[in-house]
Order: structure tokens, then sequence, then C-alpha cells
């Protein structure tokens, strides 16, 4: 199940992919890690999907990452006496705490905290940003607004504010419900949702309780501006251009994708490029020309991952959108501009004896004959480094954890493999020959460079490197893989 591109596809699960065959059929089309969203299913379907993607995992014999996505607060109007309503440009609407159903000037919000974070001024986005309204005066307990763009509001339609920092938690009560439910069933990755400060992150940190890697999602402007210290509080960025896109000028999304995609890859921390990737592939096999070059923009800049949301979960053609996918990604990544965009793009200060030993076995990979970078770690941390240089050379990372094999399958150009314990450098050496050939990354006529830390079993201690050959004598061998 080797795969033939470095970037990782991860695909979003749901009503039209909730079964064996058709979860297996994902992962064979290229699936590597899968996205359960919490915003969608109750815990027994989720718990049903989880086993699902395990026994996957146990058939194949290659470990598959599980993302848990949380929900976050969710801001929506009430309901309408009439359904819905048409708001004119220039009319007057006004927002408040009132239960009665809405109506043509106005409608209940039942979130105080927006009242008292508001000021006159301010911008509301309604259902998607389609509607958008301007604050006139408010209190805490209503904002009197003035409509700049018109359009249909009806039940439950979303509302942004994106020029006004929040006073809330991105865990709400059913987030932590959900939390500590994925946590005990055993997920990988969670993402956390609306993520507006580091204090957020460290929230949700002291609930996992290092049970799952963290993955801030950004999508607000709060999180972008203090997006240095949210990637120093994370394990991963979710970079979610939904949100975002509704509360930020759409012409400002490129740049703030290639410059946070840019700071995850000198922070060696995967970073996923998510939301509406191949969205016309919902109800059509085929993408639109704009959403595949959407696609390969995020594969040029380096991204670890590219998600699939609707496409997988509810659309009509979930394989052929992973397909698709897998298939741009093949075609990029073959592009000698790839590697030359890659390259340029390659900026990290080597500070430290791991930097400079990752660097090398990247540059002798790179100038030499040698078929594969072989990575020894525990914590993954020495692995992380290696993709971070992103070389044009496969990597296998082995480690006789499966959590850390499950976990660093989200990163770029891995290969994870579990093996057994070593002690030796020796037998990390043998293990990873054994991993070259079974994998079909090298022949016994091939040679391998193998990083690794001495002494074994402490995190972080990146510093022995070497060229090793793939030869029988050293498979023969009666060491433990």
């Amino acid at each position: 199940m080797r795969r033939l591109r470095n970037v990782k596809i991860v695909a979003t699960l749901g009503p039209a992919s909730d079964d064996y065959e058709m979860i297996r059929a994902l992962f064979e089309a290229g699936a590597d890690v899968f996205r359960l969203n919490m915003s969608h299913g109750s815990h027994d379907e989720i718990a049903v999907r989880h086993a699902i993607i395990r026994k996957i995992e146990q058939d194949v014999g290659r470990p598959i990452t599980i993302l848990a996505d949380l929900q976050g607060p969710k801001l929506r109007c009430g309901e309408f006496k009439n359904t819905s309503e048409e708001l004119e440009v220039g009319q007057k609407f006004r927002f408040d705490l009132d239960d009665a159903p809405g109506d043509a000037t106005r409608v209940k919000l039942p979130h105080h905290e927006i009242f008292e974070a508001l000021r006159p001024g301010a911008t509301l986005l309604i259902n998607d940003g389609k509607i958008r309204v301007t604050v006139e005066d408010c209190g805490k307990d209503f904002a009197d607004c003035v409509v700049v763009a018109g359009g249909t509001i009806s039940n439950r339609k979303g509302v942004n504010v994106p020029d006004v920092l929040l006073p809330l938690k991105a865990l709400s009560e059913k987030d932590k419900r959900d939390l500590e439910f994925v946590c005990e069933l055993g997920v990988d990755w969670l993402a956390m949702s609306f993520v507006q400060r580091p204090e957020d992150v460290y929230e949700g940190r002291d609930l996992v309780k290092g049970r799952a890697a963290i993955l801030s999602k950004i999508e607000k402007p709060a999180a972008v501006e203090a997006f240095k210290e949210i990637l120093r509080a994370s394990d991963g960025i979710m970079v979610a251009r939904g949100d975002l896109g509704v509360e930020l000028p759409v012409q400002n999304l490129p740049p703030l994708q290639k410059r946070m995609i840019r700071a995850c890859r000198r922070a060696a921390k995967p970073v996923i490029v998510a939301t509406q990737m191949l969205e016309s592939m919902i109800e059509s096999p085929m993408p639109t020309r704009a959403e595949v070059s959407d696609v390969a923009t995020a594969i040029y800049e380096g991204a670890d991952a590219v998600m699939l949301s609707a496409e997988s979960a509810a659309g009509d053609f979930p394989i052929e959108a992973v397909t698709t996918m897998n298939n741009v990604a093949i075609e990029v990544e073959s592009d000698p501009t790839y590697r030359d965009v890659i390259t340029a793009s390659r900026g990290a200060d080597k500070t430290s004896v791991a930097d400079a030993i990752v660097s090398a076995a990247r540059e002798i990979a790179e100038t030499t004959d040698i078929k594969a970078i072989c990575c020894f770690s525990q914590s993954g941390s020495t692995a992380s480094l290696v993709a971070r240089e992103r070389p044009g050379v496969p990597i296998i990372m082995l480690t006789p954890l499966v959590s850390t094999a499950r976990q660093l399958t989200l990163t770029w150009g891995l290969h994870c493999c579990q093996t057994g314990e070593v002690n030796r450098f020796k037998e990390a050496v043998i293990s990873a020959v054994r991993a070259a050939l079974k994998f079909e990354f090298a022949t016994p006529k091939d040679q391998v460079v193998v990083t690794a830390g001495v002494p074994f079993n402490q995190p972080g201690t990146t510093n022995i490197l070497r060229v090793a050959p793939c030869e029988e004598r050293l498979i023969s061998r009666s060491e433990p893989e």
C-alpha cells in the first residue's frame, strides 16, 4: 500500500461513507486520514466508524490516522414566524434576546456574549456572508443594524462577527463531552474549532491529557492575528478556509494560506488545507478546472495534507473525489517545477544537532544514489524534522509505538511503520533495511540513510546518521524487527 505521492489526503466520513466496503475503498483510492466530524452523527455512529477504520488498518497492515473535528461554538440566529424574511439594502433590522419568533424587523440572537462585545460600526455576516449588516446602536441585549447587503434570512442561519474578538471559549459543553468521548475511543488527532487565542489551545490540551495531538483550526481573524502563538501551542494547524473566507476579504486568503503553510513547515508541524477543495464533486463526477488548480496550489506550497469534506461525507461520488485528489497530487509532484518550488521555500533555521543531522540526511540522499531516508523515532520528532526538509526521496518512519505511527501518518512524505523495540543503533539499521525492502523502496543492491537518537527512548535526541547497504546478510539476522 505504498503511496506514490508525499502530500496526504484527508477524507471526511458521513452518510455516504459509513460502512466497511466504502471506507476501505476510500483508503485504497488514496485516503490516508479519516475525519470524524463531531458536528454530525451520534456518539454511537462515530464509534462504529472508528471501529471500521481500525479494522481496515488491521486488515491492510498499515497505520491509518483518525482525526476528530470538534464542532466549536456555533453562532446562529433564532427562528422566524414565517420561516424566512427578505432583508432589503438600507432597511433597519434588530437582533435581540427576545424569545418571540422573528419577523421582517427583528430576530433573536441567543448569544449574550456577542452583545457584550459589539460596538457601533461592527459588521455582522449572516448565512455565510450573503447578508451583511452594520451595527448602529447596541446594548447588553440588542443590536440595531442597517442592512448593507440584503438577501433571504431564515431559521437558524449562521452569524459571523469578523471584526470583534468574542469572549467565547473554543470549547462548548458539547465539545467537552465529545472530546472526552473520542479521546477514550482512541483518536489520533483532535481538531479544535473557533480557536481565537493560544489559551484556547491550552484549555483543550489540559482536557486531552496527552491522549491525542491538538490541531488548531484557523477560521477567525483573531486567530490570524495570534497565529504565531497559536502555532507554538498546537501540534498542527488546519487552514479552514470556509469561515475564514467569510470573515476576511476573499482576496486575503491566498497570501494568508501561503504564509501559514510556510510557518508550519518551519516549525515542523503538519498543516492541512481544507474547505471547498473539490466542492463540485458533491454532485458531479468531475471537478472544475479551478478546483483542480486550488488543490495543486496547496501541494506546490508544501502543505502536509489536503482535505475533502462533504465531497466524501455526503456527496454522490466519494471514491471519485479521493481518486481525483490522489491523481492531482501525483501529477503535481512529478512536475520538475514542484521540486524547484519546494527547494526554494525551504527556510528553517538550523540551530541544533538534530537540525544538522536531518539536513545532512537530505543532502546525502539528494546528491548520491540513496533510495530512502529511514528515521527511527519514539516521539516522531526525528521524522517530523526530516519531513520539514521535504527531501526528494521517500521517508520511512519506524517506531515501536502504534500511537506515534498513526499520528505521524498525517505528515508530509512519511511512510510510517510500527517495528519492535530496539536498544542499539545496529538493530535500528536492520529494522530500517528490512522496511525499505519490504515496502519496495529499495532492492538488496541499494543504500538507505538511517537516522536515530542515541540513547534510544529519549525524545529529541537525534544525533546519529549512517548510510546503510540493503544487503541480504543484514535482513537474515535474528535481531528483532
